[in-house]
């Protein structure tokens, strides 16, 4: 074997991953999958997590075409036997600060990366979007992606955000996942990348009351209202609770009505596109706001 083949990679639990050649049947948890489809890269298929249903998210898909793609299952459900009988020579994970394998049981993912190189990026609380972003476009150039990150396109969504930001209306913004009628879960934005990324472009997070957990508080909807936010960054991944469910509970609707609800992906892809779109999506409501009091 050409030693001049090989390829390497340095994961994020500093684990070092060596192949004869370069890895092209990539098996990604779908967050990285959408990743490397930003830098044109094409999985051979996907996994999601133990939040996930029995099909994969399409709130978390990015521009993946779903239809076209393997599921590997999710969680509980994920299939290492049909990985391997896949021939994957490359399985892209992220973690959350734990060294563990997101979306796949302790027991499964170890009996994966007994048999085919894992590599692990990771998107908790203890990176910075831009981190996250930067790690990702190593890895896709590793991976000889064809396609060169979308800088400029992410450098003008961030100059269009601290424009706005700018100005003298500073609009209130709450982000927040539904847990159901009678509970929300309220993000507390220092634990979130891509929210410390707003605050950073001088967006107003509002910050929960402490208690209830770590990167969410568990709330009534009494308390995400009496929070008065002009703008609810609302989860849309598929273990959310969909508006429909909520239009009964008297609170959402006092939300509703004083604030604009913009969909929130908390796993969003980790790639220049795809987080310009997301500044872009938060700039326009800002606008929107700022023009509905009159600035």
């Amino acid at each position: 074997m050409n030693p001049g083949n090989s390829w390497e990679f340095t994961d994020d639990r500093g684990r070092l991953t060596t192949t004869p050649s370069r890895p092209t049947r990539v098996v990604a948890y779908i967050q990285a999958g959408a990743t490397l489809w930003d830098h044109g890269l094409r999985p051979l298929g996907i996994f999601g997590s133990h939040h996930d249903g029995e099909t994969q998210d399409p709130a978390k898909a990015g521009g993946l075409p779903l239809a076209e793609l393997r599921s590997f299952g999710a969680g509980s459900s994920f299939d290492p036997a049909a990985v391997l009988a896949a021939e994957a020579d490359l399985v892209v994970a992220v973690g959350y600060g734990t060294g563990q394998v997101y979306g796949i049981d302790p027991e499964a993912a170890k009996h994966l990366e007994e048999q085919v190189p894992v590599v692990v990026i990771e998107v908790g609380k203890d990176r910075s979007l831009g981190s996250v972003r930067d790690r990702f476009s190593e890895l896709a150039g590793s991976l000889r992606a064809p396609l060169r990150p979308a800088v400029a396109e992410l450098e003008g969504a961030e100059a269009r955000l601290t424009a706005r930001t700018a100005g003298p209306a500073r609009p209130r913004v709450l982000a927040l996942s539904a847990a159901g009628p009678g509970t929300a879960y309220l993000a507390r934005p220092d634990t979130w990348p891509d929210l410390r990324a707003l605050m950073e472009q001088g967006v107003e997070l509002i910050y929960p009351e402490e208690g209830g957990g770590a990167n969410w508080r568990t709330a009534d909807w009494s308390e995400a209202a009496a929070l008065a936010p002009d703008i609810v960054l609302a989860d849309v991944r598929a273990n959310a609770a969909p508006r429909e469910a909520l239009q009964d509970n008297p609170h959402w609707r006092a939300i509703g009505e004083r604030a604009r609800i913009v969909p929130w992906n908390p796993e969003v892809p980790a790639s220049h596109r795809a987080h310009a779109r997301f500044l872009d999506t938060v700039t326009e409501a800002l606008a929107a706001v700022a023009a509905g009091t009159g600035e």
